[in-house]
């Protein structure tokens, strides 16, 4: 008797009885001529472009700043200290001016209080 194979646990594996499968499509693989899906979430390029050239602004000025505060506390004369503490206190509020500008958002904004921190801290730290 030479009928259809069969799996003791399964029963047949081919024949007339049991149809034959096709292959799913596995999603983790490229098929050619198949687009795949962008993710929901992603940013345009002039999106990334204003965060990296923010984050490079901003963060350039306030180490400019940081570093006016640090001149502040090497300095032997008070008036000079105070000087380059009210510099240092520019230098803050142009870096939040800058990075909220090319992000085109309003200068009436409470990020610019960021802009005073070193040279409040510098302050402190250097009278207190």
């Amino acid at each position: 008797m030479t009928g259809p194979k069969s799996d003791p646990m399964t029963g047949p594996t081919t024949g007339p009885d049991r149809p034959t499968r096709t292959a799913k499509p596995r999603k983790h693989l490229m098929t050619p001529g198949q687009v795949r899906p962008q993710p929901a979430r992603s940013m345009s390029l002039s999106a990334v472009q204003k965060w990296v050239m923010s984050t490079l602004a901003v963060s350039t000025l306030l180490h400019m700043a940081v570093g006016l505060v640090f001149a502040a506390y090497y300095v032997d004369e008070r008036s000079s200290k105070i000087g380059l503490l009210v510099i240092a206190g520019a230098f803050g509020l142009i870096s939040m001016a800058s990075g909220l500008l090319i992000h085109r958002k309003s200068l009436v904004h409470p990020m610019m209080l960021l802009g005073l921190l070193p040279p409040l801290a510098g302050a402190w730290w250097i009278f207190g």
